[in-house]
């Protein structure tokens, strides 16, 4: 995983139970072991750890690498919204209780192209009472993050009245083809057919991936939020924004 404690300084910003804030900051000090961390997981976001490990055992290294490599986008814009999905993505895993689902970007039509839906859907469930819980997060990336981004993942994060929308819904159960995972596809079935799924079993993650320090932002815009869906807002800030999405996907290619 991403063990953003190895290489970010973690602070938490005071706000309302439920809800939290967190603000992760990188140490400039530990620039190249956070690439190599980074790099090290990106893989297995494109691609499944089956295919990889296939790939390793049957081709040279550098022809692995030039698959991943095809794999991956090519502009700037794509790669750093790839990264803050992926990051996103692992910080759910290795913060939260949401850690079923799938790994969407594997799923990409085409390197160069965005995704539709939600940024991520993590799931929690039951399997004593059932009880399925969602996790709908909305994941941004730049240099310089502004409010009217956050406005914009604030606004997505509340849309189909506070719940993931169907189409995220059934883009992760259509992708649930593993028999262990028939127990949660059939949960995310139940929740869409029998509209069981309520805002109060949703919880929401804004996840902003910056070389600014967006602390204010995010107080601004989770203050403001008055429905009934559990708020987490995080900041990762990595103050050579660029530079650092430039070195890991270098690296990821070598």
């Amino acid at each position: 995983m991403t063990r953003f404690a190895e290489w970010c300084a973690e602070v938490v910003v005071g706000c309302s139970a439920p809800h939290s804030h967190t603000m992760l900051t990188a140490d400039a000090s530990k620039f190249d072991a956070a690439v190599a961390i980074v790099a090290d997981v990106v893989p297995g976001h494109f691609l499944p750890p089956s295919r990889l490990a296939d790939m390793f055992a049957r081709l040279q290294r550098h022809e692995v690498a030039e698959l991943i490599q095809s794999r991956l986008p090519e502009s700037a814009q794509l790669k750093s919204g790839d990264l803050g999905e992926v990051l996103c993505t692992t910080f759910v895993r290795e913060k939260t209780p949401f850690t079923l689902g799938i790994k969407r970007l594997q799923f990409k039509d085409h390197r160069n192209m965005s995704m539709r839906g939600d940024d991520m859907l993590g799931f929690n469930l039951n399997l004593v009472t059932g009880k399925l819980t969602v996790l709908k997060a909305e994941s941004k990336s730049g240099a310089t993050m502004s409010a009217a981004t956050v406005s914009k993942a604030r606004e997505a994060l509340s849309g189909y009245g506070e719940l993931p929308s169907p189409h995220s819904m059934g883009f992760v159960a259509d992708r649930l083809l593993d028999p262990a995972d028939k127990a949660l596809r059939d949960a995310i079935d139940d929740a869409q057919l029998k509209k069981s799924l309520k805002p109060k079993d949703v919880t929401h993650m804004l996840f902003v991936f910056t070389g600014n320090d967006t602390t204010t932002l995010l107080q601004t815009s989770l203050s403001g939020y008055t429905g009934a869906a559990t708020q987490h807002y995080v900041g990762l800030r990595v103050p050579e924004h660029q530079k650092f999405i430039k070195a890991v996907f270098a690296a990821v290619g070598a």
